[in-house]
Protein backbone atom coordinates (compact mmCIF):
# COMPACT_ATOMS: atom_id res chain seq x y z
CA UNK A 1 0.00 0.00 0.00
CA UNK A 2 0.74 3.53 -0.82
CA UNK A 3 0.88 6.56 1.39
CA UNK A 4 1.94 10.30 0.10
CA UNK A 5 2.92 13.47 1.61
CA UNK A 6 1.34 15.86 -0.76
CA UNK A 7 2.27 19.93 -0.91
CA UNK A 8 3.95 22.38 -3.38
CA UNK A 9 6.97 23.03 -3.10
CA UNK A 10 8.00 19.98 -0.18
CA UNK A 11 11.99 19.67 -0.52
CA UNK A 12 12.87 16.97 1.82
CA UNK A 13 10.92 15.55 4.21
CA UNK A 14 11.11 14.08 7.59
CA UNK A 15 7.87 12.43 7.61
CA UNK A 16 9.10 10.02 4.37
CA UNK A 17 12.01 9.08 6.95
CA UNK A 18 9.99 8.58 10.16
CA UNK A 19 6.63 6.52 8.28
CA UNK A 20 9.03 4.45 5.77
CA UNK A 21 11.29 3.20 9.17
CA UNK A 22 7.76 2.73 10.63
CA UNK A 23 6.41 0.69 8.44
CA UNK A 24 9.90 -1.69 8.30
CA UNK A 25 10.32 -1.81 11.91
CA UNK A 26 6.77 -3.65 11.65
CA UNK A 27 7.11 -5.69 8.09
CA UNK A 28 4.45 -3.48 6.95
CA UNK A 29 3.97 -3.80 2.77
CA UNK A 30 3.67 0.66 2.72
CA UNK A 31 5.75 2.68 1.11
CA UNK A 32 5.54 6.48 1.49
CA UNK A 33 6.56 8.63 -1.23
CA UNK A 34 6.29 12.64 -1.55
CA UNK A 35 3.90 14.40 -4.26
CA UNK A 36 4.85 17.24 -5.24
CA UNK A 37 1.57 18.68 -6.22
CA UNK A 38 0.53 22.63 -7.86
CA UNK A 39 -2.54 24.30 -6.53
CA UNK A 40 -3.96 24.17 -9.96
CA UNK A 41 -3.34 19.73 -9.80
CA UNK A 42 -5.32 19.34 -6.43
CA UNK A 43 -8.25 18.14 -7.66
CA UNK A 44 -6.80 15.69 -9.84
CA UNK A 45 -4.10 14.87 -7.62
CA UNK A 46 -7.36 13.27 -5.24
CA UNK A 47 -9.43 11.88 -7.91
CA UNK A 48 -6.29 9.91 -10.00
CA UNK A 49 -4.33 9.28 -7.29
CA UNK A 50 -5.57 9.52 -3.55
CA UNK A 51 -8.54 7.23 -4.34
CA UNK A 52 -6.24 4.38 -6.45
CA UNK A 53 -6.99 0.97 -4.90
CA UNK A 54 -3.13 0.94 -3.90
CA UNK A 55 -3.25 4.28 -1.70
CA UNK A 56 -4.10 3.93 1.77
CA UNK A 57 -3.67 7.53 2.19
CA UNK A 58 -1.74 10.71 2.53
CA UNK A 59 -0.27 13.79 4.65
CA UNK A 60 -0.98 17.28 3.72
CA UNK A 61 0.91 20.08 4.04
CA UNK A 62 1.56 23.89 3.17
CA UNK A 63 -0.74 25.19 0.57
CA UNK A 64 -2.89 22.21 0.41
CA UNK A 65 -4.29 21.96 4.11
CA UNK A 66 -7.75 23.91 3.74
CA UNK A 67 -8.40 23.70 -0.21
CA UNK A 68 -8.12 19.98 0.16
CA UNK A 69 -11.17 19.59 2.02
CA UNK A 70 -13.47 20.89 -0.73
CA UNK A 71 -12.53 17.60 -2.48
CA UNK A 72 -13.24 15.14 0.08
CA UNK A 73 -16.06 12.71 0.90
CA UNK A 74 -16.00 13.09 4.63
CA UNK A 75 -14.22 15.09 6.99
CA UNK A 76 -13.67 14.42 10.80
CA UNK A 77 -15.17 16.78 12.98
CA UNK A 78 -12.06 18.25 14.87
CA UNK A 79 -10.61 18.62 11.36
CA UNK A 80 -13.84 20.46 10.32
CA UNK A 81 -13.26 22.97 13.76
CA UNK A 82 -9.62 23.49 12.52
CA UNK A 83 -10.22 24.25 9.10
CA UNK A 84 -7.88 22.23 8.22
CA UNK A 85 -7.03 18.90 7.12
CA UNK A 86 -3.29 17.34 7.27
CA UNK A 87 -4.65 13.88 7.10
CA UNK A 88 -6.27 11.81 4.41
CA UNK A 89 -7.54 7.96 4.81
CA UNK A 90 -8.53 6.06 1.58
CA UNK A 91 -11.12 3.78 2.45
CA UNK A 92 -12.37 1.75 -0.86
CA UNK A 93 -11.79 5.15 -2.31
CA UNK A 94 -13.58 7.22 0.07
CA UNK A 95 -11.49 9.90 0.78
CA UNK A 96 -11.81 11.17 5.02
CA UNK A 97 -9.73 14.11 6.26
CA UNK A 98 -8.77 14.44 9.35
CA UNK A 99 -6.50 16.63 11.35
CA UNK A 100 -3.28 14.85 13.62
CA UNK A 101 -1.16 18.56 14.22
CA UNK A 102 -3.31 19.43 17.13
CA UNK A 103 -3.24 15.98 18.78
CA UNK A 104 0.59 15.82 18.44
CA UNK A 105 0.69 19.30 19.73
CA UNK A 106 -1.01 18.84 22.81
CA UNK A 107 0.66 15.43 23.84
CA UNK A 108 3.64 16.83 23.59
CA UNK A 109 2.74 20.04 25.74
CA UNK A 110 1.42 17.93 28.18
CA UNK A 111 3.91 15.49 28.47
CA UNK A 112 6.66 18.05 29.16
CA UNK A 113 3.90 20.67 31.22
CA UNK A 114 1.78 18.11 33.37
CA UNK A 115 -1.92 19.23 34.43
CA UNK A 116 -2.58 22.27 31.96
CA UNK A 117 -5.97 23.30 34.12
CA UNK A 118 -5.78 26.65 34.67
CA UNK A 119 -2.49 27.15 32.34
CA UNK A 120 -2.03 30.45 30.55
CA UNK A 121 -0.60 30.08 26.77
CA UNK A 122 0.68 32.86 24.04
CA UNK A 123 0.73 31.37 20.97
CA UNK A 124 3.15 33.24 18.19
CA UNK A 125 1.30 32.96 14.73
CA UNK A 126 -1.97 32.36 13.25
CA UNK A 127 -1.17 30.16 10.58
CA UNK A 128 -2.39 26.42 10.03
CA UNK A 129 -0.08 24.76 12.94
CA UNK A 130 -1.31 27.89 15.34
CA UNK A 131 -5.11 27.07 14.29
CA UNK A 132 -4.38 24.00 15.37
CA UNK A 133 -2.79 24.15 18.61
CA UNK A 134 -4.80 26.56 19.75
CA UNK A 135 -7.85 24.71 19.44
CA UNK A 136 -6.78 21.85 21.55
CA UNK A 137 -5.41 24.39 24.01
CA UNK A 138 -8.68 26.22 24.26
CA UNK A 139 -10.18 23.28 25.27
CA UNK A 140 -8.01 22.19 28.31
CA UNK A 141 -6.66 25.51 29.35
CA UNK A 142 -7.80 28.79 31.38
CA UNK A 143 -6.21 31.55 28.35
CA UNK A 144 -4.85 31.35 25.13
CA UNK A 145 -3.64 34.46 23.64
CA UNK A 146 -2.85 34.72 19.81
CA UNK A 147 0.35 37.45 18.68
CA UNK A 148 0.67 37.47 14.61
CA UNK A 149 1.97 40.00 12.56
CA UNK A 150 -1.21 40.98 11.04
CA UNK A 151 -3.61 41.61 13.82
CA UNK A 152 -6.42 40.88 12.09
CA UNK A 153 -5.63 37.56 11.23
CA UNK A 154 -5.03 37.04 15.36
CA UNK A 155 -8.56 38.97 15.98
CA UNK A 156 -9.97 36.51 13.36
CA UNK A 157 -8.92 33.53 14.93
CA UNK A 158 -9.41 34.60 18.51
CA UNK A 159 -12.97 34.98 17.79
CA UNK A 160 -13.41 31.73 15.96
CA UNK A 161 -12.13 30.28 18.27
CA UNK A 162 -14.17 31.92 21.15
CA UNK A 163 -17.11 30.70 19.34
CA UNK A 164 -16.99 26.87 20.12
CA UNK A 165 -19.03 25.55 22.54
CA UNK A 166 -15.77 23.36 23.42
CA UNK A 167 -13.22 26.28 24.03
CA UNK A 168 -13.05 26.65 28.07
CA UNK A 169 -10.42 29.16 27.71
CA UNK A 170 -10.13 33.30 27.57
CA UNK A 171 -9.71 33.96 23.95
CA UNK A 172 -7.29 37.00 23.10
CA UNK A 173 -5.12 38.63 20.29
CA UNK A 174 -2.94 41.68 19.51
CA UNK A 175 -0.29 42.13 17.33
CA UNK A 176 3.63 40.96 17.06
CA UNK A 177 5.92 42.88 18.09
CA UNK A 178 8.14 43.18 21.55
CA UNK A 179 6.09 44.69 23.51
CA UNK A 180 3.20 42.54 22.36
CA UNK A 181 5.34 40.05 23.66
CA UNK A 182 6.35 41.11 26.60
CA UNK A 183 2.76 42.41 27.92
CA UNK A 184 1.54 38.84 27.11
CA UNK A 185 4.22 37.00 28.38
CA UNK A 186 4.03 38.73 32.20
CA UNK A 187 1.75 36.22 33.34
CA UNK A 188 1.99 33.25 31.03
CA UNK A 189 3.09 29.84 31.32
CA UNK A 190 3.37 28.83 27.67
CA UNK A 191 5.01 30.10 24.94
CA UNK A 192 4.09 28.31 21.85
CA UNK A 193 6.13 29.61 18.58
CA UNK A 194 4.57 28.21 15.24
CA UNK A 195 6.28 31.43 13.14
CA UNK A 196 8.87 30.15 10.82
CA UNK A 197 11.57 32.48 12.61
CA UNK A 198 14.94 30.25 13.39
CA UNK A 199 13.74 27.93 10.72
CA UNK A 200 16.92 26.11 8.92
CA UNK A 201 18.39 28.04 6.91
CA UNK A 202 17.59 31.18 8.85
CA UNK A 203 19.12 29.09 12.11
CA UNK A 204 19.71 32.61 14.19
CA UNK A 205 16.41 34.15 13.66
CA UNK A 206 14.43 34.17 16.93
CA UNK A 207 10.81 35.63 17.10
CA UNK A 208 11.55 36.51 21.31
CA UNK A 209 14.37 38.42 22.82
CA UNK A 210 16.12 36.58 25.47
CA UNK A 211 15.47 39.09 28.17
CA UNK A 212 11.75 38.67 27.95
CA UNK A 213 12.14 34.91 28.97
CA UNK A 214 12.40 33.61 32.68
CA UNK A 215 12.23 30.58 34.66
CA UNK A 216 8.61 28.50 35.22
CA UNK A 217 7.99 29.31 31.44
CA UNK A 218 7.69 26.26 29.14
CA UNK A 219 8.85 27.26 25.83
CA UNK A 220 7.67 25.30 22.87
CA UNK A 221 9.18 25.42 19.56
CA UNK A 222 7.20 23.84 16.69
CA UNK A 223 9.98 24.45 14.24
CA UNK A 224 11.90 21.05 14.49
CA UNK A 225 14.36 21.99 11.71
CA UNK A 226 17.29 22.58 13.73
CA UNK A 227 15.84 20.70 16.62
CA UNK A 228 17.23 23.08 18.83
CA UNK A 229 16.49 26.47 17.78
CA UNK A 230 18.01 29.76 19.01
CA UNK A 231 14.66 30.78 20.59
CA UNK A 232 15.36 27.50 22.80
CA UNK A 233 18.92 27.88 23.40
CA UNK A 234 18.22 31.18 25.34
CA UNK A 235 14.98 29.50 26.42
CA UNK A 236 16.64 27.16 28.19
CA UNK A 237 19.72 29.51 28.68
CA UNK A 238 17.67 31.84 31.08
CA UNK A 239 15.60 29.08 33.41
CA UNK A 240 12.56 28.17 31.15
CA UNK A 241 12.28 24.82 30.03
CA UNK A 242 12.45 24.12 26.58
CA UNK A 243 10.33 21.53 24.16
CA UNK A 244 11.53 21.17 20.80
CA UNK A 245 9.18 20.56 17.23
CA UNK A 246 10.65 17.08 16.69
CA UNK A 247 7.78 15.85 19.31
CA UNK A 248 5.15 17.21 17.86
CA UNK A 249 6.07 15.96 14.59
CA UNK A 250 6.16 12.36 15.62
CA UNK A 251 3.14 12.42 17.66
CA UNK A 252 1.17 13.72 14.50
CA UNK A 253 2.60 10.85 12.70
CA UNK A 254 1.77 8.60 15.14
CA UNK A 255 -2.04 9.75 14.49
CA UNK A 256 -1.91 9.31 10.91
CA UNK A 257 0.03 5.87 10.98
CA UNK A 258 -2.78 4.58 13.29
CA UNK A 259 -5.60 5.82 11.02
CA UNK A 260 -3.65 4.26 7.65
CA UNK A 261 -2.34 0.53 9.44
CA UNK A 262 -4.83 0.17 12.61
CA UNK A 263 -1.69 -0.63 14.48
CA UNK A 264 0.54 0.24 17.87
CA UNK A 265 2.69 2.77 16.21
CA UNK A 266 6.66 2.11 16.69
CA UNK A 267 7.17 5.48 18.22
CA UNK A 268 10.32 5.47 19.40
CA UNK A 269 11.85 3.91 15.82
CA UNK A 270 10.09 7.10 14.85
CA UNK A 271 11.38 9.47 17.01
CA UNK A 272 14.75 8.11 16.49
CA UNK A 273 14.64 7.61 12.62
CA UNK A 274 14.00 11.76 13.01
CA UNK A 275 16.40 12.58 14.92
CA UNK A 276 19.19 10.85 12.88
CA UNK A 277 18.04 12.43 9.71
CA UNK A 278 18.36 16.16 11.14
CA UNK A 279 21.50 14.92 13.15
CA UNK A 280 22.65 14.24 9.42
CA UNK A 281 22.50 17.70 8.08
CA UNK A 282 18.35 16.77 6.97
CA UNK A 283 16.52 19.76 6.05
Amino acid sequence: MLCYLIGYPIGHSMSAVMHNAAFMELGLDFAYHLLEVRPEDLEKAVSETLRASDVRGANVTIPHKVSVMGYLDEIDLEAMRIEAVNTIVNDGGRLKGYNTDGIGALRAIRERYGDLRGARAVILGAGGAARAISYKLAENVSEVRILNRTPSRAEALSDYLSSLRECRAEISSDGLSRDSIRASLEGADILVNTTPLGMHPDTEASPVDQGLLRPGLLVFDAVYNPPTTRLLREAEASGSRVLTGVSMLVYQGVAAFELWTGREAPEAVMMESVLDALGGGGS
